[in-house]
């Protein structure tokens, strides 16, 4: 996929939610989403250690205000609002989630739920949310399986 091509897709906030993507296109849609002035959003998951280490760095990568709980509400409010990041659309990289992953099945099948809700809520309102979880070619075969 070349730049206009990211760019569109990205355009496109009834398509938006959370979508694992080859780590090789991380930077380019990080890219592409800098050049719709989207709120790009980078969270490093490498080393994380639980679920409260996920919401500070969710917390960091956002900007969050100092209301922010740091559990799951808290994160679905927080990604609902961002109203203190004001931005035509939004990106969410969250790198180096595999071993986050393997260590923390159930709560990260509940971080994919919460991620796909705020982009179901950004669409209603005709906004572009996404959350992209980078991850080698070799372990996304296993996503389609």
């Amino acid at each position: 996929m070349n730049a206009t091509e990211h760019k569109s897709v990205l355009a496109d906030p009834g398509h938006s939610g959370a979508y694992f993507i080859d780590e090789r296109d991380a930077d380019a849609m990080a890219d592409a989403g800098a050049a719709l002035d989207y709120a790009v959003m980078r969270v490093d998951l490498s080393g994380c250690h639980g679920k409260d280490e996920l919401m500070k760095r969710l917390a960091t990568a956002g900007n969050f205000p100092d209301w922010f709980g740091g559990n799951w509400d808290a994160l679905a409010d927080a990604l609902d609002d961002l109203s203190w990041l004001p931005a035509p659309g939004y990106l969410l990289l969250v790198e180096h989630a595999g071993g986050w992953r393997d260590a923390h099945g159930e709560e990260f099948d509940t971080l994919l739920d919460i991620l796909n809700e705020a982009a179901f809520h950004w669409a209603d309102d005709r906004k572009a949310f996404w959350a992209l979880l980078p991850f080698p070619a070799d372990q996304l075969e296993a996503f389609e399986e």
